[in-house]
């Protein structure tokens, strides 16, 4: 499954926290780290992570803990795979 992991920083943080907990070393193995965005003005970062098991999501988020960041964990489902399931029910009428 994919996530979208939001990450908030806090003021003072937002420098220092660019990698953070997106090292390879920070990352429970079966946790797949796909890539990251970081806005404009530092504020949030957006991460895509893939697994199987949620519990490592789970356990990558408790190893940052500290790091001066909340995070929000949002399932997405790719536009393609999406579009899949959704055309038959357009193509339909």
């Amino acid at each position: 499954m994919l996530f979208m992991v939001i990450e908030r920083f806090k003021i003072g943080t937002r420098f220092r926290s660019t990698s953070g907990c997106a090292m390879p070393d920070q990352i429970p193995e079966g946790l797949a780290y796909v890539g990251s965005w970081i806005e404009p003005n530092f504020d949030r970062r957006f991460q895509l992570m893939e697994c199987d098991d949620l519990r490592l999501l789970q356990e990558w988020i408790l190893n940052c803990q500290g790091l001066g960041m909340t995070f929000e964990i949002v399932p997405v489902v790719p536009s393609k795979e999406t579009r899949e399931v959704v055309a038959p029910f357009l193509d339909s009428k």
